[in-house]
């Protein structure tokens, strides 16, 4: 089907938010649109969630993996859709985050797209909306170590090739990495529109293991710089702007549109709610 999406969550030991996510993709998905879910082995009860809803799923597999990213990558490699995006488990999609991700894919000629995000707590609450645009992606990952919000990001699947596809030998920052070498080889428009919801949890690698992911994005940040960056006094001036910008941005703009409107709302109230562009 033309302008068909793949849709991929990885998962690990998951259970207690998994329906959610798995839920909120259905809902946004249509014929000729695919779902994987790749859980690492995981000791909870997330295959028999996964079970309940396997006759709706494409595939899944459930064992050992080398983390997040190696299950991503066994997730696209199933791929034969036009549009790509991943979902974590825990997070979720909101109504009709895919219709709006499609046509824009579809209609602006942009390789990627990506948007805006809610922050939820590990019991569902709403904690504040985030804005996620960025005048010119390229630069503010390449020199601003900045990074999209990746549930809110959608892309074209040749682009995924384009770009190498996701590493599966990173721990932690396969998602920095994956959207800088998008960036310097693909169009990316930022599209004003609330796509998902994002959940924080104790158990999150970006959380867990925060040291590890700044020292990961920081290594592949500036090896994509040894070829793609400006060198000299340019190339530090650069630094120094988007340095600075991204970290005001980051400290100044934490909430923003829309929170009044979702405050309380639980995941499961959100993955229904429509905000529209």
């Amino acid at each position: 089907m033309r302008n068909s999406f793949c849709v991929v969550t990885p998962n690990y030991n998951m259970g207690d938010f998994l329906a959610d996510t798995i839920e909120s993709v259905l809902a946004n998905i249509h014929p000729g649109d695919s779902y994987f879910i790749i859980d690492g082995g995981s000791t909870d009860n997330s295959v028999e969630i996964i079970r309940r809803y396997e006759d709706r799923l494409t595939g899944w597999v459930s064992e050992p993996d080398h983390g997040y990213a190696d299950a991503l990558a066994k997730g696209f490699e199933r791929c034969e859709n036009d549009y790509q995006c991943w979902i974590n488990s825990g997070d979720v999609l909101l109504k009709g985050a895919l219709d709006i991700a499609r046509a824009e894919l579809s209609n602006s000629g942009a390789d990627m797209i990506f948007g805006d995000d809610l922050y939820v707590d590990e019991a569902g609450n709403v904690i504040r909306a985030t804005n996620g645009h960025v005048s010119n992606l390229r630069n503010f990952m390449l020199y601003g170590g900045w990074t999209p919000l990746q549930d809110a990001c959608y892309w074209r699947s040749d682009l995924y090739l384009k770009a190498g596809g996701i590493d599966a030998g990173l721990r932690y920052a396969a998602d920095y990495d994956f959207f800088l070498r998008v960036s310097l080889v693909g169009k990316c428009k930022y599209v004003p529109t609330t796509f998902s919801a994002f959940r924080q949890h104790r158990g999150q690698t970006s959380i867990r293991g925060m040291n590890f992911y700044k020292l990961e994005r920081e290594r592949t940040r500036r090896n994509q710089l040894k070829t793609h960056g400006k060198s000299g006094l340019a190339g530090r001036l650069m630094a120094a702007y988007y340095w600075l910008v991204t970290r005001w941005r980051v400290r100044i703009q934490g909430a923003q549109r829309n929170a009044p409107a979702i405050k309380g709302l639980s995941a499961r109230e959100i993955s229904s709610y429509s905000i529209s562009k």
